[in-house]
Parts: structure tokens; sequence; C-alpha cells
């Protein structure tokens, strides 16, 4: 997570941005709107930047596929607001709509993003709560993709550790609103996502051959170690990597061969401890019985705080480029940083390209037509 939409203004070319890479319309950029839309009106003033997408000639051409994209529902920002801000370094996240993500895409050239549900997630102890705010979430997701085809593609968020609610939730997601993947954090509770009784839930979705999209959080042991360093500078990357080893360990990944999983901000420090962790897996011949690289060498990453040199060197040794994409993690996530840091480490024109767009094509053909 970094900084969200909002902050100080600052000019970018012949548009206005803030500091965090989101954008507002200006003047110019209005009157150019309205121009190319023919319109022959002013607008009333509470819709103006509403519907209105850049003229023509001022966006780069959309391409990028963006797949670690968050979304804050109103009902879930006004059910869970003092959650969400515990563990945002950014309070105006919480003014996230759509409208403010297809602004930032469209100037970034940004033709799909995968929204999803952010730490803290939609569980806090409450089971008929955590089926609601799935149910919502998940709703409103699927309604953004309806509204703009071609535009949002969602993970659907599940009520884990509700395994029963989970299991119900993702065949309505799946079937109902055709999600194309299911979302999922690094623990509930404590409970990594190996543990066993998560293990129904994973052999649906890899009879499904679904794609697993997980994102970090952090156990209550772990909050505030170091004071006033934030969960998301060091935390993240190492939940990432403790549910990773304990997909290996209890041979969810063997077993749940089909499942496609993507890790975000390239796997949490996986790349550099792959060889570590495989060493002891390698004595559980019967649980991982191809080896811990065949099942680390599957693994999907996406480059949200990512994208810098050592960061790169240590994913690409580990999987095919094939197997990267691009995330920005907005509205936390900086887009302009995120798009100028990749383009920045130093990587082939031809691996830009299949992160930027090729590999996710490919994950999801959908988007080609």
């Amino acid at each position: 997570m970094g900084s969200g939409n909002g902050g100080k203004k600052i000019a970018v070319g012949n548009s206005t941005r803030y500091q965090d890479g989101s954008s507002y319309m200006s003047r110019r950029r209005f009157i150019s709107a309205l121009a190319a839309l023919g319109a022959t009106q002013l607008m009333p003033a509470h819709r103006v930047g509403q519907n209105i997408r850049p003229a023509m000639g001022t966006a780069p051409a959309l391409r990028i596929m963006d797949i670690h994209h968050h979304l804050l529902p109103p009902r879930y920002v006004a059910a869970r607001k003092a959650d969400i801000l515990k563990v945002s370094t950014s309070p105006s996240v919480i003014d996230w709509t759509p409208e403010h993500s297809l602004d930032v895409m469209d100037s970034s050239g940004i033709q799909t993003a995968f929204v999803s549900v952010s730490t803290p997630g939609i569980w806090f102890g409450d089971v008929e709560e955590g089926r609601r705010l799935s149910r919502e979430c998940n709703d409103f997701a699927a309604q953004m993709a309806k509204d703009h085809p071609g535009r949002f593609g969602f993970f659907a968020a599940a009520p884990l550790p509700d395994t029963d609610g989970s299991l119900k939730e993702i065949e309505y997601a799946m079937d109902t609103l055709h999600a194309d993947g299911i979302g999922l954090v690094t623990n509930y509770e404590g409970k990594y996502l190996g543990d066993p009784a998560f293990a129904p839930l994973f052999d649906e979705l890899n009879r499904r051959k679904a794609v697993v999209y997980v994102h970090p959080t952090s156990t209550a042991c772990c909050w505030n170690i170091v004071p006033n360093i934030p969960i998301s500078l060091e935390e993240f990357g190492f939940d990432t990597t403790r549910t990773i080893t304990s997909l290996l360990y209890s041979g969810t990944l063997s077993r749940c061969a089909d499942c496609k999983f993507i890790f975000s901000h390239g796997g949490g420090t996986i790349p550099m401890l792959a060889g570590r962790i495989g060493g002891g897996a390698r004595q559980l011949t019967r649980l991982v019985p191809h080896g811990p690289d065949y099942e680390f060498q599957k693994l999907y990453f996406d480059t949200a705080s990512a994208a810098n040199a050592p960061a790169m060197a240590a994913i690409l040794k580990l999987v095919s480029v094939s197997q990267v994409m691009f995330g920005t993690d907005y509205p936390w996530g900086n887009v302009g940083n995120a798009l100028k840091a990749l383009e920045s480490v130093g990587l082939s024109e031809r691996e830009i390209r299949a992160i930027k767009y090729e590999s996710a094509l490919r994950l999801f053909p959908r988007l080609k037509a």
C-alpha cells in the first residue's frame, strides 16, 4: 500500500494530477471533452467530471493490464471505515470511486484493471457480516464490469475463515457474476492458506481451474513490532512468504495443480528465500511429489512495489516473464510511479511488453476479444 488518492496537485503536461498519480479534470480537459462529445449546454455542477473520458489525443493508447487494483464500495467503507483507516497510510482512499479509477487508467494507458478488496478484507469475526460484505463487494465489482465493458475485471471476495459461506459465495461469484477469479488475503485469524480447514475451498477452486489472487495482510502478533513502521513495509512481504510456504508444505500447491495462484508485491520474499524454504520441503516427497522448485515455478506474481532491479532480478530467476504481471495497488499505490519504475528497471522491450499486458492476456483470454 502506498499513498492514496489526493494530496498536493501538480501539473503533468496539459492536465493536472495529484502527487499519488490520481487525477482531476482540468479546465482545458473539461472543455476539450465537452467539445468532443458535442455538448450544447453546460452539465449540472454535481455531474461535472463524472462521465467524461479524455478527449482524443490527450491520453496514451489503452493497452496495459493492471492486475492489482482495489475497490472500496460505499457500503463496505461505511461499515468498516475505522478498520480501513487503521491499516491505511492514506486516509483519502476511502473517497475512491470507479470514476477515480477510470481517470487514472485513461491517463496512464491502462485498458483493464482487475479489482479486489484490499487489507483489511471483509472478515471481522462475524459470520453474517462477512457473508454480507463479500456479497456487497462482489455485486459492486460485477456492476462496475457491466457498466464499463472491457475496463474492469474482478477477483471476488470470499468470507474465510467461514468455509461454508466461502463455498457458497464462490458458486455465486463464478457462476452468476462471472468473476475472473477469487481474491483472498494471506491469513485469516492467524490461519494461513494451507491450513487443513481451508482444504475444501481449494479443492473446489481446483475443480473450477480458478485463478486465485492473494493479497497480504498481517497477523495480530506482528503489528507494531518496530514502532512507527507501517505493516505494509515489511510484514506484508513476510506474510506472503508465510502463506506460500504454508501452501507448499501442506501439499495444497501440488494437490490443487489446476489453480493459478497470483501473489501480489512480487511474492513477498519468496524469490529470495525459495531455495531455503524448498530445502525443507524436499523431505516431504508425499506432499510435494514434483519437488518445491516445480511448485514455485508455477506461481504468478505482480509488480506492485516490486518493480526495482534487485526484486525483478530475483523474480525472473524464479519464474518466466510470462508469469509476471503489472500491478499498481491503486488507490494506495501511485500508478505513474509504478509505470515509471517498471520502465526503468532495465528490462528488454519484450519483457516489459509481456509484463504490461501479454502475461495477463494469456491468463485471461477473454480480454483478447
